[in-house]
């Protein structure tokens, strides 16, 4: 079978992988559709997310649905029947730690992870034709959920628990800045959670109306301070560019008391924050890492929703998978990119 693997900085290929099989507990997916993110980017243009390096060839990807192909012993009886269109829930948290018995599995310190470089040896991704994942990581599909819709489960469910990790926001002003993906992702689910109104940032004509089509009640160039959309201040702030500089906004225009939450991953090493600001207004500062029970409501959300079906701005053949690559890293030509493996 084929699949999307990274070798190291700028070293993508469509490599022949043998093809799985399932094993005790385990169950084989055919994967259709996978959604391109920030951090397969990242490991494509960088070599690493943040501290994460490569060390080995990895085939990347975390956002994918399919169809359930077989189980291995012991794992049928609990999941979906084979021919059934299923999303796949990314994370494998160790239920051992003090973060999984605190019920935080999202921050699992011995988790392990599609596609990621956090341990070693790697934890091989989901961009091939077939994947093999613990049973209990299939969900079931609502009839009717396109499997191209299902392919934003993962990203949305990240979306969900950084408004979640914000509290309250029914009736609330909400800022977002960074209008990729994730971002204008935030901005649904904020409106999802009753958020009265959504502002969001970025230098990007493209990306800001992607963020309309999401939701927004405002989208304001991220370079221009005279542009009348900008608020005087927010209630909650929810920082999805990963640069410092969006941090800065947050920081700034949340209110007294207010909430901010970074989402975005920031570049390795120090960065510059203005951390007097947290002291004499008393902001709360908030970290937002993946997700756990969001996932299901993230399916559940896009079952009803067809609006999201604007934010998926391409579908590429596998073969193609570069181009796609190249396509996903332009937000000034794209939002959500997947790769097509039944092509």
């Amino acid at each position: 079978m084929l699949g999307c693997v990274i070798h190291g900085q700028g070293d993508l290929r469509v490599d022949e992988l043998p093809a799985p099989s399932p094993g005790p507990g385990q169950a084989l997916v055919a994967v259709r559709y996978g959604g391109v993110c920030g951090s397969d980017l990242h490991y494509w243009r960088h070599g690493g997310v943040g501290d994460f390096r490569l060390r080995e060839p990895m085939v990347l990807g975390h956002e994918v649905v399919g169809t359930v192909v077989s189980y291995g012993d012991g794992a049928s009886a609990s999941g979906p029947v084979p021919g059934t269109a299923v999303a796949v829930h990314p994370a494998t948290p160790c239920g051992l730690c003090p973060e999984c018995v605190d019920g935080r599995p999202n921050v699992c310190r011995d988790t392990r992870y599609l596609g990621s470089a956090a341990r070693m040896p790697h934890v091989q991704g989901g961009f091939a034709a077939q994947v093999v994942v613990p049973a209990g990581q299939l969900r079931a599909l609502p009839a009717g959920l396109d499997l191209k819709r299902a392919a934003l489960a993962e990203p949305l469910s990240v979306a969900l628990h950084a408004v979640r990790r914000a509290g309250a926001v029914a009736g609330r002003h909400v800022l977002v800045t960074g209008a990729g993906p994730i971002g204008c992702l935030v901005v649904a689910a904020a409106k999802a959670a009753g958020a009265a109104r959504v502002t969001v940032t970025d230098l990007l004509p493209r990306a800001l109306s992607y963020a309309a089509s999401a939701g927004a009640d405002a989208v304001v160039r991220a370079d221009d301070p005279a542009d009348p959309s900008w608020p005087a201040e927010v209630d909650v702030a929810i920082e999805a560019s990963g640069v410092a500089a969006g941090l800065d906004t947050c920081l700034r225009l949340v209110r007294r008391g207010g909430v901010v939450v970074q989402l975005g991953m920031l570049p390795p090493g120090q960065s510059p924050f203005a951390g007097n600001l947290v002291v004499s207004r008393e902001i709360e500062l908030r970290g937002a890492f993946r997700f756990d029970g969001e996932f299901d409501d993230a399916i559940a959300l896009l079952a009803v929703e067809p609006g999201f079906d604007a934010l998926v701005s391409a579908v590429v053949p596998l073969g193609e998978a570069e181009s796609a690559f190249a396509l996903a890293a332009d937000r000034s030509r794209s939002c959500k990119v997947l790769l097509d493996f039944g092509a």
